[in-house]
């Protein structure tokens, strides 16, 4: 969380006017220091879900499906993204918010592809907030033509699994390179998992991964959550998202 990486404390006010006052009492008297950072994190926080309430009202006025993707880096999101675009361009307009801590490199990558897309550049924020997706949706014109909105989340799987951004679902990635015991390791991510996508499955035989080990621990902390197995560079299972892609649009 942002506790442990000070990158919500450090990128927002609340901070900036205390720090220098603070850093060099860190030692002598960390038990204050420590509970008023909790002050601060619970502020933005609230702060946080209270524009993350409103996203979610636009998108339910507008009829738009919010997914927010989320992940370690170099998962494959933004290959999965493109895949998607390709292959449902026709059925759904498809909008894309991109976070990135520098580049935008994803959001040219899904324009390419055929969809609308937003970058977002977080700078040294591992995550992204509610305020920044709104500020995005300005930029995108939602409410023309928007039936899929995803947002591509920083790569990390920590601390953007703290942060409601207004979404209906999240898809939470593990790819067959990371290690099966990820979700044991991450467990606050994998909680929030409305679907968990095995990525890189094509890979699997080249690395140490146990499917169905990666799948008990995720059931354990997600009953709820649905599990796929695919392989968007390759093409394997890729049905079975779209698939599910378009019950969640018809329940929605």
């Amino acid at each position: 969380m942002c506790k442990d990486c000070g990158c919500s404390l450090e990128n927002h006010h609340h901070h900036d006017n205390n720090h220098r006052h603070h850093e060099h009492n860190h030692h002598a008297h960390p038990s204050l220091n420590e509970a008023s950072s909790v002050a601060v994190l619970s502020k933005i926080l609230s702060k946080n879900d209270e524009e993350a309430k409103h996203n979610r009202e636009h998108f339910n006025e507008n009829n738009i499906l919010c997914i927010n993707l989320m992940s370690s880096a170099g998962s494959g999101k933004t290959t999965l993204l493109e895949s998607t675009i390709h292959a449902l361009k026709d059925e759904f307009n498809i909008c894309v918010i991109e976070g990135d801590l520098e580049t935008n490199n994803d959001a040219n990558r899904i324009i390419k592809a055929g969809a609308k897309a937003y970058q977002i550049t977080t700078g040294q924020s591992c995550h992204l907030d509610a305020f920044m997706v709104h500020n995005g949706l300005h930029h995108l014109e939602l409410d023309k033509n928007c039936d899929l909105l995803f947002i591509e989340n920083v790569g990390n799987l920590v601390c953007p699994a703290s942060y409601d951004l207004g979404q209906h679902l999240n898809v939470v990635l593990l790819s067959v390179t990371e290690g099966s015991d990820k979700p044991a390791k991450y467990p606050v991510m994998f909680r929030k998992a409305d679907l968990v996508i095995i990525a890189k499955a094509d890979l699997a035989q080249y690395f140490d991964f146990d499917i169905k080990e990666a799948s008990k621990y995720i059931k354990e902390l997600s009953p709820r959550a649905d599990i796929i197995v695919l392989d968007a560079k390759n093409g394997t299972n890729l049905e079975l998202w779209y698939k599910f892609l378009r019950l969640k649009r018809e329940l929605f």
